[in-house]
C-alpha cells in the first residue's frame, strides 16, 4: 500500500499576522537611527563628516547579512535561525542604547544591520507555508507588515526621542527584539530544510544561481531601479520640506507617515500575481513611480497645493514600489523551495545596492540642482526599468507568473 502524499503546506491567518508583525518590527531596526543622526552625533562627539556613518554602517551590515546570513535559511532550521538572530539583535540594540563612545556605537550598528536580515528569512518561510495558489497573497500580506515597519520607524523614533532621549529608542528596540524572539519561539512551526550543501558551498552557489536564473536577474534589476527612485525621494524630500516649505522635524516626521498608505499595495499586488497579472502589474508599478515625481511639479513650490501634491506623490510612489517588490518576490519564490532563501538574499542584496546608489545620487542631484534635478533622476530610474521590461520574452513571464 502506497503512503499518501504529504499534505500541502498551509498557513493560518493568525500566523500570517504574526509574520507580518515580526517582519515590520525587525526591519524597523534599520531606520530608527536615520532621523536621530544629528542628536546621536552630538552626544557621541562625532565630527559632522562622520555622522553619516551612523546610517551607512547599518546599510553595510544589512547588505552583508543578505549575502552571508539569509542563505542559511536553506541550511538551518528556520525557527532556531530566526530566534538566534533576534537574540543577537536585542544585544546589538543594548549596545547602541548604552554607547558613550563612537567605536561602540559603530560596531553595534553594523551588527544590528547584519542580524536584522531575520526579516528576510521569515518572508521565504511564509512562502513555504503558503499553498501555491495563494503564495502571492500570503507574501503580499507579510510584506505589508514589513513596509509598515519601514515607514513607521522614522517618525516613531523622532517622536520618542523628542519626548525623552535617543537612547530610549534603542532600549525599547532591545526589549521588542527579546519579546519577539520569545513569541516566535513558541508560535513558529519548525521547518528543517533538506540541505545537501555545507555553508561554504552554499555561498559558492550564489554566483551560479544568479547566472542560471534569468527571472531573478530581471526582477532584481527592475526593483533596484525602483528602490533607487524610492531612496531618491525619501533622501531629498526632508531637505525640500525644511528649506522650501519650512517644516520642522516633527512636521517632516508627519509627512513620512503619508508613505504608510502605500503598504496597502502589498496584498493587492500579491493577488494580482496569483492571478497571472505579474507583467501588467510590474509595468503599472513603474509608471506609478515615474508619475509620482511628475505630480510634485503640478503646483508652485512652497505653496499649500504643492505640499498636498507632494504628500500624494509619496503615497503613489510607495504604492508602486511596494507593488513591484511583492510581484518580484512571488516570481522568484516559485522557482524552488530548496533555493528560496538564497534567491531572496540575492534579490534583496541587488535592489538594496540600487537603493544605496539612489540615496547617494539623489543627495548629489539635490545639492547641484535642487528638487528639479533630484526629481528628474527619480523619474528616470523607473522609466529605464520600463524600457528593460519591454524586452522581456512573454513566455518567461507566463511561465513564472
Amino acid at each position: 500500500m502506497q503512503n499518501p502524499p504529504p499534505a500541502a503546506p498551509r498557513i493560518s491567518s493568525w500566523m500570517t499576522v504574526q509574520l507580518a508583525f515580526a517582519c515590520g518590527l525587525i526591519v524597523a531596526n534599520l531606520y530608527y537611527a536615520q532621523p536621530l543622526a544629528g542628536p546621536i552625533g552630538r552626544s557621541l562627539g562625532l565630527a559632522p563628516a562622520a555622522t553619516g556613518l551612523i546610517v551607512t554602517l547599518t546599510q553595510i551590515g544589512y547588505g552583508l547579512g543578505l549575502l552571508l546570513i539569509v542563505p542559511l535559511g536553506d541550511l538551518v532550521e528556520t525557527r532556531r535561525l530566526v530566534c538566534t538572530l533576534l537574540g543577537l539583535a536585542a544585544l546589538a540594540s543594548l549596545g547602541l542604547a548604552s554607547a558613550s563612545v563612537p567605536a561602540q556605537f559603530f560596531a553595534a550598528t553594523l551588527a544590528l544591520g547584519m542580524v536584522s536580515v531575520a526579516a528576510q528569512v521569515l518572508v521565504p518561510f511564509a512562502a513555504h507555508l503558503a499553498p501555491p495558489e495563494h503564495r502571492g497573497r500570503v507574501v503580499g500580506n507579510v510584506m505589508s507588515g514589513l513596509m509598515l515597519g519601514i515607514m513607521l520607524a522614522r517618525p516613531v523614533a523622532s517622536f520618542v526621542a523628542e519626548l525623552s532621549a535617543w537612547h530610549v529608542v534603542f532600549w525599547s528596540a532591545a526589549v521588542a527584539m527579546a519579546g519577539l524572539a520569545a513569541m516566535l519561539r513558541v508560535n513558529l512551526p519548525a521547518r528543517r530544510p533538506q540541505a545537501t550543501l555545507g555553508y561554504t558551498a552554499l555561498l559558492g552557489s550564489l554566483g551560479e544561481l544568479w547566472r542560471r536564473t534569468p527571472v531573478l536577474r530581471r526582477r532584481a534589476i527592475y526593483h533596484a531601479a525602483l528602490f533607487g527612485a524610492f531612496s531618491v525621494f525619501w533622501t531629498t524630500t526632508p531637505l525640500l520640506l525644511a528649506r522650501t516649505y519650512g517644516l520642522s522635524q516633527a512636521g517632516i516626521a508627519l509627512f513620512a507617515l503619508a508613505g504608510v498608505a502605500g503598504a496597502v499595495a502589498s496584498p493587492i499586488a500579491g493577488r494580482l500575481a496569483d492571478r497571472g497579472h505579474s507583467r501588467g502589474a510590474t509595468r503599472f508599478a513603474m509608471l506609478l513611480v515615474a508619475g509620482a515625481y511628475g505630480l510634485s511639479h503640478l503646483a508652485a513650490p512652497g505653496s499649500t497645493p504643492g505640499l498636498a501634491l507632494l504628500v500624494v506623490a509619496g503615497i503613489v510612489l510607495d504604492y508602486g514600489v511596494t507593488t513591484n517588490l511583492v510581484v518580484g518576490q512571488r516570481a522568484i519564490f516559485v522557482l524552488g523551495a530548496e533555493v528560496r532563501s538564497r534567491l531572496n538574499g540575492l534579490y534583496m542584496a541587488t535592489f538594496f545596492a540600487g537603493g544605496a546608489a539612489g540615496s547617494a545620487a539623489g543627495g548629489w542631484a539635490y545639492a547641484q540642482g535642487g528638487w528639479p534635478w533630484a526629481s528628474a533622476l527619480g523619474a528616470a530610474l523607473p522609466l529605464v526599468a520600463l524600457l528593460y521590461a519591454l524586452t522581456e520574452p512573454k513566455a518567461a513571464e507566463t511561465k513564472n507568473a
